[in-house]
């Protein structure tokens, strides 16, 4: 019979993050704009305009930038994007506030149903582990982006 309650050879978890310069450097979001030069940087510039990618930028109560990671790839017009990760990632760096994005391949600012109904999902996942949706922001490859917060849509 098998003895089921071995657990030295069960895998070890380990989330982790590197920090590239000093905390002092770090840079602090204070509007619109400069969430948008953050999220912009996140991405891989190579793919901006062929498939779409979803970004996330965690800070900390100051607004200052702990952590980014370029999460999600897709399609062309889509990706999967799953809450749990992002929420797990801003508690294993205690993060107070979390920014995301995503691009739009096909040029277009407009956010899709899907994209309404997942940054909602996600401030209220947010919310629950004490961690606020500071904006959500849609970036064109030519460069433009469209802010939900400035448009009134979180």
């Amino acid at each position: 019979m098998e003895n089921h309650n071995n657990l030295s050879n069960l895998g070890e978890l380990s989330v982790g993050y590197k920090y590239h310069n000093d905390f002092n450097n770090r840079p602090k979001i204070t509007n619109n704009i400069e969430a948008f030069n953050i999220i912009n940087e996140v991405f891989d510039k190579f793919r901006i305009g062929i498939q779409e990618q979803f970004v996330v930028v965690y800070l900390n109560q100051s607004n200052c930038v702990i952590g980014t990671m370029n999460l999600f790839s897709g399609n062309i017009n889509s990706t999967v994007v799953d809450i749990k990760i992002i929420v797990t990632a801003g508690l294993k760096l205690m993060a107070s506030a979390v920014l995301v994005g995503h691009n739009h391949p096909s040029n277009s600012l407009k956010p899709s149903k899907r994209d309404l109904e997942l940054t909602q999902k996600l401030k209220s996942a947010l919310e629950f582990m004490d961690m606020t949706l500071l904006d959500h922001i849609i970036v064109s490859p030519s460069g433009t982006y469209l802010s939900f917060i400035e448009q009134g849509q979180l």
